[in-house]
């Protein structure tokens, strides 16, 4: 069975790609990542490639909306 780890993109820096996952941050090569891939995406990685989560990355970006609208909120 291929192991799956799940992150969010944190940064990119020259040819790495640093995903926080379970409170850490681990740099990856930036060539087995999509070209779409950004920072705050949700990823799914295993040994044989990374996949972009779109409908997971959705949701975490519209729940930091929220929060950052309700500390901002007059």
């Amino acid at each position: 069975m291929t192991e799956r780890i799940k992150g969010i993109i944190d940064r990119f820096e020259g040819n790495f790609v640093v995903v926080e996952f379970n409170g850490g941050l681990n740099d990856f090569p930036r060539d087995i990542f999509p070209k779409e891939a950004t920072s705050g995406d949700v990823v799914e990685i295993t040994s044989k490639n990374v996949k972009v989560l779109k409908g997971e990355t959705e949701i975490l970006r519209k729940e930091i909306e929220d929060l950052m609208n309700d500390v901002w909120e007059d």
